[in-house]
C-alpha cells in the first residue's frame, strides 16, 4: 500500500448524525442564503488556472493533455456564512456558535478544545459527479486560505512533508436535498486505494462529522442527466434565488440559462472548527511560535525534489508558475481512487 494511501486517511471513521439543525435553524439559514445571493461557481472563487484545479483534485491528466476550464466547470456555487471565527449574519449566530457541533468534533478527535472557524455552503441543482474526488483545503500554522491558494495547501497535505505544522480540523457537513436521483456523499475513509463508502440520499438534515482535509470525497451525481450541464454555463455564471418562486436560477451575462425547482436543489452546509488536543497545542497556535512561511514551504519542497533526483528550474514565482504546479502534482499526487461506485440510476432507465 502506497505512502499516500496511509497519509490520506481521516483521524477516525466519519460519524453520521440526523437532524443536524433544528427546523427553525434550517429555515433561517435558507432565508439568509436566498437573500444574500448571487453566488459564483466554486471554481471561480478558488483557482486562477486549470493547472491549480488538477493539483487539487485526485489524479493527473494524461501526458500531453493541457487542462482547460471547460474540463472542470460544473454548476456548483458557493457562499460564506462565517469566516475567520466570525459569523457574517447575526440571525444565525446560534448555528455557528453551535454547542452541539462543538461537542461532536471534540468527541471525534478526543480533544480538549474546539473553536468554530468557518461556515460555508454549496448550492447545486442537477450536476455530474463522476471522478471529481478531492480533499478540502487544509490549514497549517502560518498558512491558511486567507494567504495561500487551495492547490498549494492540498499538495502540502499529499506530500506528508508538513505534518509538524498541520492544524487539526473537523467539520460537520449537513445536506438538505429531496431529489429522486443521486445527491449522495461518496468518501474514501481508508485511503484512495481502498473501496469507497457512500451516504445515500434523500438527506434532509443528515450530516457527517469528519476530517475532510485528510479524506478523498465527492458528491454523487445529482438530478436528471440531461440537465447536469446547462447550456451557456460559464466561469462567470451566477446562481441566485428565483424571484418568482421558491426555486433558483442560473444566469450568464444577465440571461437565465437554467431554472431549478426547490426540490432539485442540493443545499450543503459546511461547518468547520479548529481542534486542539490540549492547552500546549492551543498555546503554540496562539503565540505563533512555530508558524510556516511561504519561503519555508518552497524551501522544503525544493530540498525534497532534489533528494528525489528531480530536474527542474527553480521558479521565480512558484505559487503562480504552472510548470512548477505540474511538477508538484506529478511527484506528490497519489492518483485517482482505484474504485468508484456506479452512477445513480435514473428511474426512467431502471424500468
Amino acid at each position: 500500500m502506497s505512502k499516500q494511501n496511509m497519509i490520506l486517511r481521516p483521524v477516525a471513521e466519519p460519524q453520521v448524525i440526523e437532524n443536524a439543525f433544528t427546523e427553525d435553524q434550517h429555515r433561517r439559514l435558507l432565508n439568509v442564503v436566498r437573500e444574500a445571493g448571487p453566488y459564483a461557481p466554486i471554481l471561480a472563487q478558488h483557482f486562477s488556472s486549470p493547472e491549480e484545479v488538477v493539483a487539487s483534485l485526485a489524479g493527473q491528466l494524461p501526458e500531453g493533455v493541457k487542462p482547460s476550464w471547460d474540463m472542470f466547470l460544473t454548476p456548483v456555487f458557493r457562499g460564506y456564512l462565517a469566516k475567520g471565527h466570525t459569523v457574517l449574519h447575526p440571525e444565525i449566530e446560534d448555528c455557528f456558535f453551535n454547542q452541539k457541533f462543538l461537542d461532536l468534533v471534540r468527541g471525534y478527535w478526543g480533544a480538549e478544545y474546539a473553536r468554530p472557524e468557518n461556515m460555508l455552503f454549496n448550492l447545486q441543482g442537477p450536476c455530474r459527479g463522476g471522478d471529481a474526488a478531492h480533499i478540502d483545503a487544509a490549514r497549517f500554522r502560518g498558512i491558511s486560505m486567507h494567504t495561500t491558494p487551495v492547490w498549494l495547501m492540498n499538495i502540502m497535505v499529499k506530500s506528508g512533508l508538513f505534518n509538524r505544522w498541520k492544524a487539526k480540523k473537523a467539520q460537520v457537513i449537513s445536506w438538505y436535498y429531496k431529489g429522486k436521483i443521486g445527491g449522495g456523499f461518496t468518501y474514501w475513509p481508508d485511503g484512495p486505494q481502498a473501496a469507497p463508502k457512500q451516504i445515500k440520499a434523500p438527506m434532509w438534515g443528515r450530516a457527517v462529522v469528519v476530517e475532510n482535509e485528510m479524506m478523498y470525497h465527492t458528491a454523487e451525481a445529482t438530478g436528471p442527466s440531461a440537465l447536469r450541464h446547462p447550456k451557456g454555463l460559464a466561469f462567470h455564471s451566477k446562481l441566485q434565488a428565483d424571484p418568482q418562486s421558491d426555486g433558483w436560477q442560473i444566469t450568464t451575462d444577465a440571461d437565465v440559462i437554467q431554472q431549478i425547482p426547490a426540490e432539485e436543489m442540493r443545499f450543503l452546509i459546511h461547518w468547520g472548527a479548529d481542534i486542539f488536543m490540549d492547552y500546549e497545542e492551543l498555546k503554540v497556535s496562539l503565540d505563533h511560535s512555530d508558524d510556516l512561511t511561504h519561503e519555508q514551504v518552497f524551501d522544503i519542497f525544493l530540498a525534497d525534489l532534489r533528494a528525489r533526483g528531480e530536474r527542474f528550474e527553480v521558479p521565480t514565482d512558484p505559487i503562480k508558475d504552472a510548470t512548477f504546479v505540474d511538477l508538484l502534482t506529478r511527484v506528490y499526487d497519489p492518483g485517482k481512487p482505484l474504485f468508484y461506485p456506479p452512477e445513480p440510476v435514473e428511474p426512467s432507465l431502471a424500468a
